[in-house]
């Protein structure tokens, strides 16, 4: 069992983690040896992704810490960004899987700053609000039980961001509960979609003054997503109808990528 005082190479590690990014992905944990085992080790190792990466940050996943001892956040890449009228993404399970959310794109650069940042400063320094899907990858075999600070330093399944359609944001700023409703190959499901931190711009405090601390740089254009409304929604690849009742909605072809 790996003890606090044994070190990590980060870079080993971040290397080891970008080259399971790939479909069909089914590995075990990480050796002891080059397995982060707390969040410090775990933000390194994201750090050494971010630099050892071919395209730039595009976006983040972040949600209100969930314990003590855990945080969510994770960097996503320029390559895995999609936008317009559809969606690429590798197949999880043979299905596209993936978590509606709300995207929040940065107005500004936003570099560290003595204090940090009000309530108010984050939402003067939001340029739009859009309906967004996290893509999910699972990237471990059955039966692996990969510690959270593994998981946390590969960015906690995330494979990618569909970026949607804008919304209204001072009705985003306001909203709790979301009515999803999915359309595809004749048939709807619907969501009674709840927030895990009751609004979705609840994290974007925390996590702007927490990744500004930490080094991280958030840029503008950035585009950050705070949690899903209703956990991860499978479809099959092809067209698909979502809506975010009384929001918005909008269509998009779920691309299987090779």
């Amino acid at each position: 069992m790996m003890t606090q005082n044994i070190t990590i190479d980060p870079q080993q590690t971040a290397e080891i983690l970008l080259s399971r990014r790939q479909k069909n992905a089914q590995f075990d944990c990480l050796p002891e040896s080059v397995r982060p085992y707390n969040i410090d080790s775990a933000l390194a190792v994201q750090k050494a992704l971010i630099e050892q990466h071919s395209h730039a940050v595009a976006g983040w996943k972040c949600l209100l810490p969930p314990a003590d001892d855990q945080i969510v956040m994770s960097p996503i890449f320029a390559n895995t960004l999609n936008t317009g009228q559809t969606c690429e993404l590798m197949a999880d399970n043979d299905k596209a899987r993936v978590e509606p959310e709300i995207a929040f794109v940065l107005a500004n650069d936003l570099p560290a700053k003595v204090g940090g940042y009000s309530d108010e400063d984050i939402a003067d320094a939001i340029e739009s609000c859009h309906m967004a899907l996290e893509l999910m990858q699972n990237r471990y075999a059955k039966n692996t039980t990969p510690v959270f600070y593994e998981k946390l330093a590969d960015g906690l399944t995330n494979q990618g961001l569909y970026l949607g359609p804008k919304l209204d944001k001072n009705a985003i700023f306001s909203s709790t509960d979301v009515q999803i409703k999915v359309k595809q190959n004749g048939e709807t499901r619907e969501f009674h979609g709840k927030h895990p931190n009751q609004k979705a711009i609840a994290p974007l405090t925390w996590f702007i003054n927490y990744a500004t601390e930490q080094g991280f740089e958030l840029k503008k254009g950035q585009a950050i997503i705070t949690g899903s409304f209703a956990g991860i929604v499978e479809f099959e690849f092809g067209d698909a109808e979502i809506e975010y009742e009384q929001l918005g909605q909008y269509k998009v072809k779920f691309i299987d990528k090779k």
